[in-house]
């Protein structure tokens, strides 16, 4: 089933079992897997592997039911699918799944199961939880082959070992996805984003900080420095800096808390809105880094740091290095280009470990530096063995993504 003489190939299984049994065969002669969904993630190192297993086969909505407001899909399911049933119902996803195509230059179509596997998250990520937060369930293949289901679709059906969380963000380490579980929401009725103009960046934080502590309800929480900004709405917020508040909700509701958010920060001058329609817009080139989609070839980082210092690490990387750089929830996720085309990835751990510590993970580069750079956070010693046990009782031959994770 898998080739042993040194050839490339793409499976591609129709069913769970059948993958199990690739697996199986897979780990019985040592033979390491790459785990793909529809290939549109490529980051983290190469996965050196005789074969890649795609799940783009093991496809189609299991069960949706709107009024409970969960829907079971197979992994394979292209992300648009599932999001067209939602649309029909006027229901979505809560956690804003970036979709990371135009960043990275893929094609294809992202499936549920790597939106899973990447714990795929967006602007409201920092208000309303992450993919993993929304993760009721899961059905997946360990690397022994063997078929493993754990939680529901419900809240707290999840007893004994919670395998759920786990496989989100797992990257395709510690089994492949073959069905999840998500809880859904109603869409709001409508939306607006209040911009603030001309400030630097720290100022810009502690606005949203500030509009965060308010009961206004904020949603998205951004802000583009100088020149960042006209890359979005195909320039319409213009070349000045842009600090962007996010409001949903019942239109009358959204239009209250905008006036009382105009009147809180009407001393910083005028305040624009946009409605609903540009918004979205917005926050969907916010949420895929549409600012940097760009010159491919210089190297693009995610800092998650403590909101009041990823500002300062952003300085610094500026100063000692060129980047560029805009910012996401509330100031605390900062999306890090490096102009100077390398990764630099040394000084981009010591810059982030100097200003209060955080995590720094590559998502963009050529795949040669990609293969010797870091990409992930390096683990504490503690965390590093416990995410070793973890991942040998999953896949005891690590054959699944083998490398993908390792520091």
């Amino acid at each position: 089933m898998i080739p042993s003489d040194g050839t490339d190939q793409l499976i591609e299984p129709f069913d769970e079992a059948e993958l199990a049994e690739i697996v199986r065969d897979a780990a019985d002669n040592g033979r390491p897997l790459e785990i793909a969904g529809g290939g549109t993630r490529s980051f983290g190192r190469p996965v050196d592997a005789l074969a890649t297993v795609s799940t783009s086969g093991i496809s189609g909505i299991v069960a949706y039911s709107p009024n409970e407001m969960v829907a079971a899909v197979r992994a394979g399911t292209p992300v648009s699918e599932l999001q067209a049933a939602l649309d029909d119902a006027n229901q979505r996803f809560v956690f804003e799944p970036i979709d990371h195509r135009s960043l990275l230059g893929t094609e294809g179509e992202p499936t549920v199961g790597g939106m899973v596997a990447v714990n795929a998250s967006g602007p409201r990520r920092f208000v309303a939880g992450a993919c993993r937060d929304s993760l009721l369930g899961v059905r997946f293949v360990n690397g022994k082959g063997e078929i493993v289901k754990n939680g529901g679709r419900v809240m707290k059906n999840v007893t004994g070992l919670d395998l759920v969380k786990p496989m989100a963000g797992s990257f395709g380490t510690l089994g492949v996805l073959t069905e999840v579980t998500l809880k859904v929401q109603p869409k709001p009725e409508t939306e607006a984003t209040l911009i603030v103009r001309g400030l630097l960046d720290a100022d810009a934080v502690a606005v949203l900080a500030h509009a965060m502590a308010t009961p206004n309800d904020v949603t998205g929480a951004a802000h583009l420095p100088e020149l960042v900004a006209g890359k979005v709405l195909d320039g319409a917020l213009g070349s000045e800096q842009a600090t962007l508040m996010r409001l949903e909700g019942f239109e009358s509701s959204v239009n209250e808390r905008a006036e009382k958010l105009k009147a809180l920060f009407g001393k910083l001058g005028e305040i624009d809105q946009i409605d609903a329609p540009q918004s979205r817009r917005l926050w969907a080139q916010i949420r895929d880094v549409a600012p940097f989609a760009d010159h491919p070839d210089r190297p693009v980082w995610r800092l998650s740091m403590r909101p009041s210092d990823a500002h300062e690490a952003v300085m610094a990387l500026r100063m000692k290095a060129g980047a560029s750089a805009f910012y996401d929830w509330q100031g605390g996720l900062a999306w890090v280009r490096m102009e100077g085309g390398n990764t630099m990835s040394g000084l981009v751990r010591k810059t982030v470990e100097a200003n209060g510590g955080g995590h720094a993970t590559l998502i963009r580069a050529t795949e040669s530096e990609r293969r010797f750079a870091v990409p992930f956070q390096p683990q504490e010693k503690p965390l590093a063995i416990l995410e070793y046990r973890i991942r040998k009782a999953f896949d005891p031959q690590g054959i699944l993504n083998p490398g993908r994770m390792v520091a």
